[in-house]
């Protein structure tokens, strides 16, 4: 693992981050503002001991309240689409989808949690954790204990602008997310929301 990405997982997962910032509030703004949004993601998961176990990245999209497009391109093709009720996993792969009830997913995938219309701030306690470089940073502890994820860290511009997501497992492990080429308010047609299982997939349902 390089040692700047070493340092820099090190420092935002285990220790604070100095001088003031406004994370919660652009968390704030963000949720009531980006009724829809789009961007384009590069995803770096880690084991306990911060060792790469998988690149991948893609594009997401979402609309408000629950409704969300979450597109794996490298290095594997899947699909995640939450309609508002269900959430839908595609792996083209394995050809198999796999569905569950929305409101059973909202604490343990980064869109869902993303395009909740409070999630973030019901499920979770807040707490300013300070700016680094060009980045403010805000720490989410969930309330219940039985959640996904047992850290998450969300990393604004000064501008407000959603840069980085940071998710750490109750078995250690690390999801870095980095958004770019982001887009808050897009038009976003219906049918980007809607998932119909294509024919000879094995479906697996709650």
């Amino acid at each position: 693992m390089p040692r700047l990405l070493l340092f820099f997982v090190l420092s935002i997962c285990l220790f604070p981050i100095s001088a003031s910032a406004n994370a919660v509030e652009s968390l704030k703004t963000f949720v009531n503002k980006a009724l829809t949004f789009r961007a384009n993601f590069s995803q770096t998961l880690l084991d306990r001991n911060f060792q790469v176990i998988k690149k991948a990245s893609g594009n997401m999209m979402f609309e408000r309240p629950g409704k969300f497009r979450w597109v794996y391109d490298q290095p594997y093709q899947q699909l995640i689409v939450g309609d508002g009720d269900k959430v839908w996993f595609y792996d083209q792969d394995l050809a198999q989808v796999t569905v569950h009830q929305l409101d059973q997913t909202l604490g343990s995938t980064p869109a869902a949690l993303l395009a909740g219309n409070n999630t973030i701030e019901r499920d979770f306690n807040l707490q300013e954790i300070g700016a680094q470089g060009e980045m403010e940073w805000l720490e989410a502890i969930p309330k219940n204990q039985e959640n996904a994820f047992e850290l998450i860290r969300l990393g604004f511009s000064q501008t407000g602008k959603l840069r980085e997501m940071i998710l750490r497992d109750s078995f250690g492990q690390v999801t870095w997310l980095i958004f770019s080429e982001t887009e808050q308010n897009p038009m976003l047609t219906p049918d980007l929301f809607q998932f119909v299982p294509p024919e000879g997939v094995d479906v697996i349902s709650d």
